[in-house]
């Protein structure tokens, strides 16, 4: 059977210096570079020469063409079954959905601080994290609040620590940007760029130590971390690929690169903006993919995790995806161009799978929006939940700070110092 990076034609981005570096937003103008490449070298040698295979820019609706021409059989060779496509497209709309209330919540001051969403990333969360198991790990940044949905974490966890109350998954003390459930294993959110790249590479190190040293044959626990394409100029993100190659380690790099960075083109900061380019001068595979098409980035994931999974080492994955609202919501997002954030919004991923879906007869639109009214229930739910919920009290402040529960925090008598007047005003003896 063929390898799913070869069921999709390579190409190649255009030279770095065609692309002005002075306006940037002319990218806007050109196709989207929706292209994989394949984990096995893609180089044809012929005469002593290298040969780079180069074809145009397909869709996915391109592909199955190319599959169903080739194919014998008279039924279409579709890449994804009724089933398969509900669920990525319920995870999806669960995405969109939470992350648009977050916003009128945000707005109305039910949260604080800064709130980073994710629209328009959503085929990059879902295509990936929905191929692994409950054991497998994610790491995430702090745009992190559709990574935790798509493992599992429930909608009204999520939206009560955003509330900060006692019910959120770190029971109001993470926020926006601190995502963590320990049932789930995801091992939070991070706020500043890169520092989630080694706890990632510590859990597959965890994965590789108990299958090959505890000898548990069963643990093929896999780990992806995710982050985006200005954390790829961070130091930590050279030297966990260096670790994870060396040691084999089940962890799939995922870059969500967005093209921006804050207000800072990709193109602008990267000397090199092919960013998968990076994975074979460390020993792995470099792939580069359409992050706004949800099925050929399933197709990367599942060989990717595949790979992990058999021992076979780490997979740096570039998705060229783009975000629909600003890097924040005190963002004004004036920065960007209309023209470039128009020509992305005409691929919405999630519109694209439901043509793709509809296209090819595996649904009904009616089920889709059954699966649109179930998913707005839900996200209301989460609202009034997190409304509902208590605050944290004030002793919580001094919890998990300490490693000794009777350290500065905690006083002799075991209560806590925070709640003797004499501590607040300064004058407390400790």
């Amino acid at each position: 059977m063929s390898s799913a990076f070869s069921a999709i034609n390579t190409v190649q981005r255009p030279p770095h210096a065609s692309v002005s570096q002075e306006n940037p937003s002319v990218r806007s103008s050109l196709p989207f570079l929706g292209s994989t490449h394949k984990l096995r070298p893609n180089s044809l040698h012929k005469n002593g020469a290298s040969i780079r295979r180069q074809s145009s820019i397909v869709a996915v609706s391109d592909v199955v063409k190319q599959k169903k021409t080739k194919s014998s059989s008279s039924l279409p060779n579709l890449l994804i079954t009724k089933q398969e496509g509900l669920v990525l497209y319920e995870d999806m709309i669960l995405g969109r959905a939470f992350e648009d209330m977050c916003a009128q919540m945000y707005y109305r001051g039910k949260m604080f601080g800064f709130v980073h969403l994710y629209n328009g990333q959503e085929a990059v969360s879902t295509g990936f994290i929905k191929q692994l198991k409950k054991e497998d790990c994610v790491v995430s940044t702090y745009r992190d609040h559709v990574h935790a949905l798509s493992k599992g974490v429930p909608a009204r966890a999520v939206m009560s620590e955003l509330f900060g109350k006692t019910t959120g998954c770190c029971r109001g003390q993470g926020g926006s940007m601190h995502m963590f459930s320990r049932e789930h294993n995801v091992l939070g959110g991070f706020a500043f760029i890169g520092e989630g790249i080694p706890v990632a590479a510590g859990a597959a190190f965890t994965s590789k130590y108990k299958r090959e040293v505890l000898k548990e044959a069963d643990c093929d626990h896999v780990t992806m971390a995710f982050f985006g394409d200005g954390t790829a100029n961070n130091g930590q993100f050279f030297e966990c690929l260096n670790m994870a190659a060396l040691w084999k380690l089940p962890i799939i790099f995922v870059v969500e690169n967005n093209l921006w960075a804050i207000g800072m083109s990709h193109l602008r900061a990267t000397s090199d903006p092919q960013i998968y380019k990076k994975g074979p001068a460390f020993g792995m595979p470099g792939v580069h993919v359409d992050g706004m098409d949800v099925l050929k980035v399933r197709e990367v994931a599942q060989e990717a995790v595949a790979r992990a999974r058999r021992g076979d080492g780490p997979t740096l994955v570039e998705c060229e995806t783009y975000r629909f609202r600003g890097h924040s919501l005190a963002d004004p997002d004036e920065l960007r161009d209309p023209a470039e954030k128009a020509h992305y919004a005409t691929r919405d991923p999630i519109t694209a799978l439901k043509k793709y879906m509809i296209e090819n007869n595996l649904v009904e639109e009616a089920e889709l929006k059954a699966i649109e009214k179930k998913i707005d229930e839900v996200v209301e739910e989460a609202v009034e939940f997190a409304e509902a919920s208590p605050v944290p009290v004030r002793s919580q402040l001094l919890e998990n700070v300490f490693a000794d529960p009777k350290g500065f925090g905690i006083a002799p008598d075991g209560r806590y110092r925070c709640e003797d007047p004499k501590f607040t005003e300064g004058t407390a003896h400790v």
